[in-house]
């Protein structure tokens, strides 16, 4: 367990503000102002992967490539859901292409309890593999992994007698494609309809998953993009996607009810830009000029050891945080993704640096009810990685068997 209770900060002595008193409990406007959020306490995008396959006896001839939400993912969010809160969804895949687990979670239930739900849309590019995807990768050049990564999961039908280490496949074996200009704007097109539908269907906003070494990442990256078109050879050209992406979604649905997510220290997916802090300040000053009414940026936060391995590609007079997003971005509201705890979450509300709201990953899992905690001071339950992903013969293990504070007492 990890305690919730009172202390000092770290910066100086200064006391914590902590529960309901706390900035952490004060409203937030999104979406350029049409969304009022009662606290800044964010459910970040997590992949669970507890979808059912939509053909449940499939063959090595007809393999089922597309897992749907049902019932349980329709409780696990209602779980999480609170009043005046915002839920982002796990990745949402917006074509066959994107990679191999398309599904739209259900909203209806989050709803119901007074919440707000976004819905983030992923093209995974290189960071899938033939065997559940049925086609070969792409991305933005025909970039293979420079490391042995591998797909966490064993292919379909792969022998039992065969260990899982020994049945992981890298994704280095099966290098992208490049896409063409036809194909990116194919791309384009695929996430104006998935984000059409998603508004249709009842959610308040889509997120771009731009982070996490997916595919507009790996536009972003200078290590894997090597085009010399209008879509790769300078910061700028590497932008162009991430943008279009905005430009059209926003054209279709609001720019209002557009987010994105970034990842300007990560490097997983074997990520790897020479010119970090060009790159991503080039993308949002074009943000912040074109595009003011963005509904939010959300950030990776870097870990340690990501900051280790940066490097020479962020400058050395330059703080290695996001103290220049916020330089730049002067109204779009910036939530931040890092590691945030029941400790840590306070201070940086309560300062005057770059946040506006703080989104937990791993605490949501095992807390459903972590907004009532914080702002209570209980406990907060420790999670068990081992059944942070499924698919498991009890899909509900690990997922909507929490119990709140409430349950406990």
């Amino acid at each position: 367990m990890v305690s919730a209770e009172g202390g000092i900060a770290a910066n100086g002595g200064v006391a914590r503000v902590k529960g309901p008193q706390s900035k952490l409990f004060t409203p937030l406007k999104i979406s350029n102002g049409a969304i009022e959020l009662k606290h800044r306490v964010v459910m970040a995008p997590m992949t669970r992967n507890r979808g059912v396959p939509l053909w449940p006896d499939s063959t090595e001839e007809r393999q089922n490539r597309v897992w749907l939400p049902d019932e349980l993912m329709a409780e696990y969010y209602a779980q999480r859901a609170s009043q005046g809160g915002l839920l982002i969804t796990e990745s949402i895949l917006p074509s066959a292409e994107s990679g191999a687990m398309p599904g739209v979670p259900g909203h209806r239930a989050v709803h119901a309890r007074g919440a707000f739900i976004y819905a983030q849309l992923t093209h995974h590019g290189r960071a899938c593999i033939p065997q559940y995807a049925g086609h070969s990768p792409v991305s933005a050049s025909a970039t293979p992994f420079s490391t042995n990564e591998k797909y966490p999961y064993p292919p379909p039908f792969t022998p039992t007698d065969i260990s899982y280490m020994d049945s992981l496949v890298a994704y280095r074996d099966h290098p992208p494609v490049a896409l063409d200009v036809e194909g990116i704007q194919r791309t384009v097109d695929d996430y104006v309809r998935a984000a059409e539908m998603a508004m249709a269907a009842g959610f308040d906003g889509v997120e771009i998953h731009a982070g996490n070494g997916y595919l507009v990442d790996q536009f972003l990256n200078s290590n894997v993009n090597t085009r010399s078109d209008s879509y790769g050879g300078s910061p700028e050209k590497r932008c162009k996607f991430a943008l279009d992406l905005i430009e059209s979604i926003g054209e279709a649905i609001g720019v209002r009810n557009v987010a994105i997510r970034l990842s300007p220290f990560g490097v997983y997916n074997d990520m790897g830009d020479g010119h970090r802090f060009e790159t991503w300040s080039c993308l949002l000053q074009q943000i912040q000029l074109r595009y003011p009414d963005l509904s939010y940026v959300h950030f990776v936060e870097p870990r340690e050891d990501d900051l280790n391995k940066i490097g020479d590609a962020w400058p050395r007079d330059q703080a290695m945080d996001l103290s220049f997003a916020r330089d730049i971005l002067h109204q779009v509201p910036i939530i931040s993704a890092g590691g945030w705890n029941d400790e840590t979450c306070w201070d940086i509300v309560e300062s005057e640096r770059t946040i506006d709201a703080c989104a937990f990953a791993r605490w949501f899992v095992s807390n459903p009810d972590l907004v009532d905690r914080l702002r209570s001071g209980t406990l907060l339950t420790t999670y068990n990685r081992k059944t942070f992903y499924g698919p498991s013969k009890r899909r509900e293990i690990g997922y909507t068997d929490y119990p709140s504070c409430t349950q406990t007492s």
